[in-house]
């Protein structure tokens, strides 16, 4: 029996991916393991939209060494992301030369055949710049799938990304935007719920753009009110929207479709206008504070997220003090904050007027100070209030379930409730958490 360890790095997107990744590999007769040093098989699924994970996986395949010349038929193997990049694919062959496999995003159905030609001594670079695909399908629509959740799954209805923000990478590294049929998302979601399944995640670089590539008629509103009619699935989410296209459709499915979740991740990125348009992001300041009324006054309550970018090349301190007032003024419920890190063969890495790092270790902390104060603002809010929990396993606190605004809850209570919708009432609060008691 071969073992594999697999490292997943990045989005959900790549969460996804290994899930694939995984299904395979079992389907061959491998299975998992949680130790490097027990593996037949080491495999990387990588991420490069920041400079970090590109340097956690250099550093530890590097050390991966010692157990290749311990075991010569280990197989260590890069895939996902960084691959798709030709600089660093040829980074790999040249500072990790104990790697046996490199392949990208879009080639995941042929790894059976490419680790049986790495068994035999040779060594794989196979990446493709676009996937193969008739319109509305996927390579990935019909292989195997390992979930690692028999509670909530991730279903792909769009792939790739067509946006080309001057500071991303994933259009480089996912292809052009191409959606799934209605249909066989419906197929997937219906037999997720049959196989016990209650919540599904919806994921696209940009969801909702769905369906605009496809010649029949659909849409991601009327996707969400198709899978609503589905009989026995509890819950919806979906991730990521683009601020440009999100339409008083979406908007309105949000606000009438039961089994749609009340949280909406909203990247805005910076709240300066002139930065957004280097960034080409597609709106000004002004239409995505007025996106939020309109989001707020159709779904009072709802839980607003977001991503925030602080050092993008000529960031001025003025353009840094409007994207502190528009986290103020929107009062997110969480954001995600980083550092602009540049990415080659991106516009914004050419772009003049780079930023120093201490400035902007200086600006994130204070964007970080302000967001926390917001964030524990509104946990404070929950107190004494009602929450319906979707419950989703057990820690050393107790029971963890989350809200409908996507949010974890400890309480205490029996392990038959695991997988249930059950009604808490909210009693403790901070920053990072929530306590409540059965009700």
């Amino acid at each position: 029996m071969k073992r594999f360890y697999l490292k997943t790095m990045g989005c959900q997107m790549n969460d996804h991916d290994s899930e694939v990744i995984t299904g395979i590999l079992l389907s061959l007769g491998y299975q998992s393991t949680d130790s490097v040093d027990e593996a037949d098989l080491i495999l990387y699924n990588t991420c490069c939209v920041r400079e970090n994970p590109e340097r956690k996986v250099y550093g530890h395949i590097a050390a991966f060494k010692r157990l290749k010349e311990k075991n010569p038929e280990l197989i260590i193997g890069i895939c996902g992301c960084m691959p798709q990049q030709k600089q660093e694919r040829q980074q790999m062959l040249q500072r990790l030369p104990h790697v046996d496999l490199i392949f990208g995003t879009h080639n995941i159905h042929r790894l059976p055949e490419l680790l049986e030609r790495a068994a035999s001594g040779e060594r794989i670079v196979e990446v493709w710049e676009e996937g193969q695909y008739d319109e509305g399908q996927d390579y990935r629509d019909d292989l195997p799938v390992q979930r690692s959740d028999g509670l909530k799954a991730f279903v792909n209805i769009i792939y790739g990304c067509t946006n080309f923000c001057t500071y991303c990478i994933v259009p480089y590294t996912r292809g052009k935007e191409h959606s799934r049929t209605p249909a066989k998302i419906r197929e997937d979601v219906v037999g997720l719920v049959a196989d016990g399944y209650k919540e599904v995640t919806l994921l696209g670089q940009n969801v909702n753009a769905y369906g605009k590539d496809l010649t029949e008629d659909a849409s991601f509103s009327a996707l969400l009110e198709d899978l609503n009619s589905i009989n026995g699935l509890e819950r919806i989410r979906f991730t990521t929207s683009h601020p440009r296209d999100m339409g008083p459709d979406l908007i309105k499915a949000l606000a009438t479709l039961d089994k749609v979740c009340e949280h909406l991740h909203l990247p805005v990125q910076a709240g300066s206008s002139s930065l957004l348009k280097r960034m080409n992001r597609g709106y000004t300041r002004e239409y995505y504070l007025d996106l939020v009324k309109q989001v707020r006054k159709a779904i009072p309550g709802i839980s607003l997220t977001t991503d925030l970018i602080v050092g993008f090349p000529g960031e001025t301190e003025q353009d840094f003090q409007e994207t502190l007032s528009l986290v103020q003024e929107v009062g997110f419920d969480s954001a995600f904050t980083f550092i602009y890190s540049p990415r080659e063969g991106t516009p914004a890495a050419r772009m003049p007027d780079q930023i120093p790092e201490e400035l902007k270790k200086e600006r994130i902390y204070k964007l970080i100070e302000l967001q926390n104060t917001i964030s524990e603002n509104h946990m404070r809010r929950l107190l004494g209030t009602n929450q319906e929990l979707l419950v989703e396993g057990r820690s050393k606190d107790g029971l963890i379930g989350r809200t409908r605004t996507n949010r974890q809850v400890h309480f205490e209570g029996p392990d038959d409730l695991l997988g249930s919708l059950v009604s808490v009432e909210i009693t403790e609060a901070s920053t990072w958490s929530l306590r409540g008691r059965i009700l």
